[in-house]
């Protein structure tokens, strides 16, 4: 009898035992992944270009360029700010070419003053926008290109400089016209403004 007592027992016991892992399986969770993060693309300010140029003491122009496309294609605005004055105008410009710099001058001393807009064209060739801001407004100035004398030997790879108050443009010389030039010796021509029409003549060796 007490064998039988003691079987019961066991035997209630394994029964038990096997219903409570039952349980706990069914209970448990299965582990969570974590999940992997996704790289997020980069976002590209349409703003790639600011500067601030500061005329005089309250008055300064602000160039800024956007566009979300293509680099060398969208718009660029001209920003005045004359705090004396409480005078705020602005113009915004269609673009062909990445701007790459910006300046003010008064080339012709007339008393207003000049912006000057650079931008890379065709990834190897310069340009330049030119604005006079005069009675409360932008006028443009119409910029000539390289001299027809000067574009068979013109292939890129140009640069601006101001000396002196005088503007100039230099480039790298390709298919040379005669024995007195080489190839990738430097051309430079100079920009003089008069009138609000640009001449552009040739520099001379020594001059």
């Amino acid at each position: 009898m007490n064998n039988l007592k003691i079987y019961v027992q066991q035997s209630l016991l394994s029964v038990g035992l096997l219903f409570l892992f039952s349980c706990t399986n069914d209970n448990a969770k299965p582990p969570v992944q974590a999940e992997s993060k996704k790289d997020t693309p980069k976002q590209i300010s349409p703003f790639r270009f600011y500067k601030d140029l500061a005329v005089r003491p309250g008055l300064n122009f602000e160039v800024v360029s956007w566009g979300k496309g293509v680099d060398s294609l969208g718009g660029y605005l001209l920003l005045m700010s004359d705090s004396l004055k409480n005078d705020f105008r602005s113009t915004s410009v269609e673009r062909e070419g990445i701007l790459q710099d910006s300046w003010n001058m008064d080339m012709d001393n007339d008393g207003n003053p000049e912006l000057y807009v650079e931008l890379l064209k065709n990834q190897n060739q310069r340009d330049l926008n030119v604005f006079e801001y005069s009675r409360g407004s932008f006028q443009r100035i119409s910029f000539p290109s390289i001299p027809d004398r000067l574009k068979k030997i013109y292939g890129g790879n140009d640069k601006f400089s101001i000396k002196d108050g005088e503007l100039y443009r230099s480039f790298p010389i390709v298919n040379p016209r005669d024995s007195t030039e080489k190839a990738g010796d430097l051309k430079t021509v100079r920009y003089t403004l008069s009138g609000n029409s640009f001449s552009v003549k040739e520099v001379k060796e020594g001059e």
